[in-house]
């Protein structure tokens, strides 16, 4: 599987000013800190390619009731100083946990496309089960790498971290596709995407590159870094 378990978390969001300080915050700190949370295996980090909210991040977890663990609530209610600085300058967080319903392929490519879409009401298995049967076929292709297709679950609860920022909107359903070629993965996500289109009530679909990804193994034997906070960089 591309994808290490059955769930994930996911955002999408700009940052306002520097998006330099907001990547050495994210890399130095918030993906040592989150992967250090029981149920957290894989962060990735990718920038927009082509206008779409600059920041998609995915965090592979083993369930979906890590949003509710006492671990994970914890952290969310204690921001670091330097999260204080970084999340009142996001803008338009799209946030949610969601169960992986299919994943084909292996492994991550360099480069993604992620469809953003809502079913028509009542269509939501007839949606899920072509997309899948679809996939199949798409993810053994030349210049693709892995393609799942994700539906969300309950918003997870208000927390301080949230209340920096503001409120999250509701994370959609996804279709998330990796690869080696840019165009030939975008051609196939909208092929994909066009054959279910009269089943969905909207859909909007952006590229991204691959920026950082880590997971809870690299973590585990490396010590966090020492950071001097905004504007800084990691110490030593």
């Amino acid at each position: 599987m591309a994808i290490r378990s059955d769930a994930a978390m996911v955002l999408f969001y700009d940052v306002e000013g520097a998006p330099a300080d907001h990547d050495g915050w994210h890399s130095h700190e918030h993906l040592h800190e989150r992967l250090s949370i029981p149920g957290f295996l894989r962060a990735t980090r990718w920038v927009a390619t082509d206008g779409g909210p600059r920041n998609f991040v995915t965090y592979e977890v083993t369930g979906t009731d890590v949003a509710t663990s006492p671990a994970y609530l914890a952290r969310l209610n204690a921001p670091t100083g330097w999260t204080g600085a970084i999340m009142p300058r996001f803008r338009g967080m799209i946030r949610g946990f969601c169960s992986v319903l299919a994943s084909r392929g292996y492994g991550l490519g360099a480069r993604a496309c992620v469809v953003r879409f809502l079913p028509l009401p009542g269509q939501e298995d007839r949606v899920a089960a072509e997309i899948a049967d679809r996939i199949d076929g798409m993810a053994y292709r030349t210049g693709i790498a892995s393609v799942q297709v994700m539906r969300p679950e309950a918003p997870p609860p208000m927390t301080r971290e949230q209340a920096l920022r503001g409120a999250d909107r509701a994370l959609p359903w996804l279709i998330l596709a990796t690869g080696y070629d840019a165009d030939r993965l975008d051609a196939a996500t909208r092929q994909v995407t066009a054959a279910v289109r009269d089943l969905l009530q909207e859909a909007t679909m952006h590229g991204y590159a691959l920026d950082h990804t880590a997971t809870a193994e690299e973590v585990a034997r490396t010590p966090r870094p020492a950071v001097t906070g905004p504007g800084g960089d990691p110490a030593g």
